[in-house]
C-alpha cells in the first residue's frame, strides 16, 4: 500500500476506519468493520496525517451535537420557566429549575468574559511595545 504522505489525501480505508473510529467502541471493532487488521488501524493511529484527520472528523460530530443542543436551547428554557412558575409543580423542582436558568446564564456570561479577555491578548501578542503589529 502506499503511504500518505504529508499533504496527501487518505485513501478509502482509512476514511472508513475513521468513521468506524468515531461508531465503535474499541479500536479491534473499529478495524473490523473497516475491513482491515487490528494492526494496521494500530500503525494508522502513530501517523500524525491519519490522527488529524481523525479528530477533524470527531470535531465535526461534535460541533454538529453542539448545534442541535444549541437548537433545542429555547425549548429548555421555555420548560425551564413553565416549572419555575407552576406553583403545582413542587417546591424543590421550582428552586431547581431556577437553580440551572440562573447557573447556566452566569456561566454565559463567564464564556464571554473569558472570550474577550483571549481577543484582547490575541491583540496584544500580535503588537510589539510600541503598538505594531509583529
Amino acid at each position: 500500500m502506499k503511504g500518505t504522505g504529508h499533504g496527501e489525501k487518505l485513501n478509502r480505508k482509512q476514511e472508513m476506519a475513521i468513521v468506524a473510529l468515531i461508531a465503535q467502541p474499541t479500536i479491534p471493532a473499529a478495524a473490523s468493520v473497516a475491513g482491515v487488521a487490528d494492526v494496521t488501524l494500530w500503525r494508522w493511529l502513530q501517523r500524525p496525517d491519519f490522527v488529524r484527520a481523525y479528530r477533524d472528523a470527531r470535531r465535526q460530530v461534535v460541533e454538529q451535537a453542539l448545534g442541535e443542543v444549541q437548537a433545542a436551547t429555547s425549548d429548555a428554557v421555555r420548560v425551564l420557566r413553565e416549572v419555575m412558575t407552576d406553583t403545582t409543580v413542587p417546591a424543590a423542582s421550582r428552586v431547581a429549575a431556577a437553580r440551572v436558568v440562573l447557573d447556566t446564564a452566569l456561566r454565559g456570561v463567564e464564556l464571554l468574559d473569558l472570550e474577550a479577555r483571549i481577543a484582547d491578548l490575541e491583540t496584544a501578542a500580535m503588537l510589539d511595545l510600541d503598538g505594531r503589529v509583529r
